[in-house]
């Protein structure tokens, strides 16, 4: 799973506009921003594909990684959904659109795409960790990649419908008959029409063969320990499960060391991992 978009200097930032800023939750602590290249060159050569991150610096603070929301379909621009939780991303919530940040990347590895041609996929995502699968979802959906791949399920769960990510998106999916997309949250809430119950449980509901299928979850880490057992109930191999360890990226280049397990990087090796790779590997994920 080795992507072949490699990037001439990992230090060097591109230079990037915020084109657009969109509040995801009520809160205002999620919040998705749409990047474009200052330089257009920088345009032209920036390759990626659906589960790589990139380091979103602000200037005089610093960096953090970031899964990349967009699909490498949607041309021109780069998006990143974010979430308040440190300096970095404080920092970051407080710009707007027209301000310049740094962007280094594309780094790490991304879903195996090729191992994904011609099978049935189930997407599996929780919380404010949809936003790779939500690359991986665009790029299946556009029609030169449809027909590439078999039928598509999404399972995406969150604690309230106000913490869900990407809604008119999600409402658009909900409506084409080539996908077939299940909305879900932890306790019921009136005006509420998907379903109410733990990723979990719905996944087992809803999805009922493995065959000619592999499956794709990201979310939080006790979404991903109760998924699994469901996944293998259903008849999954851990060769057909796969997952991003986006919790543990740092430096990107796996230069400063505090992203390893074992023997691997999740910065370099990663952060996409087959259950069957991390199976060999400490428990430290």
């Amino acid at each position: 799973m080795t992507c072949q978009c490699e990037i001439k200097n990992p230090y060097l930032p591109y230079q990037m506009e915020i084109l657009e800023v969109i509040e995801e939750n009520p809160e205002q602590d999620l919040k998705t921003f749409t990047l474009g290249f200052l330089n257009e060159d920088d345009n032209e050569t920036f390759f990626y594909t659906p589960g790589q991150f990139a380091e979103i610096s602000v200037f005089g603070t610093g960096e953090a990684p970031f899964g990349i929301a967009s699909s490498p379909t949607e041309k021109g621009i780069v998006r990143f959904s974010v979430k308040k939780v440190g300096r970095v991303t404080t920092a970051l919530h407080m710009l707007e659109k027209g301000d310049i940040v740094g962007l280094r990347g594309p780094l790490g590895n991304s879903w195996p795409l090729e191992k994904f041609a011609g099978k049935n996929l189930v997407i599996i995502g929780g919380g404010f960790a949809f936003t790779t699968l939500r690359s991986l979802v665009r790029y299946i959906l556009d029609e030169e990649n449809r027909k590439n791949y078999g039928n598509l399920t999404v399972v995406y769960g969150a604690r309230n419908p106000g913490q869900l990510l990407y809604k008119e998106e999600l409402q658009d999916w909900s409506a084409r008959a080539d996908i077939d997309i299940h909305l879900t949250i932890d306790r019921p809430v009136e005006g509420w029409w998907g379903k109410v119950g733990f990723v979990p449980a719905v996944t087992e509901q809803v999805v009922t063969s493995s065959e000619n299928a592999v499956a794709v979850v990201c979310g939080p880490p006790v979404m991903i320990k109760f998924t699994l057992p469901v996944l293998k109930k259903i008849g999954f191999t851990s060769e057909n499960i796969f997952t991003s360890l986006e919790m543990k990226m740092k430096c990107g280049i796996g230069m400063c060391g505090r992203c390893n397990i074992g023997n691997k990087f999740v910065c370099k090796d990663g952060p996409v991992f087959s259950m069957a790779e991390l199976e060999k590997l400490p428990a430290e994920y």
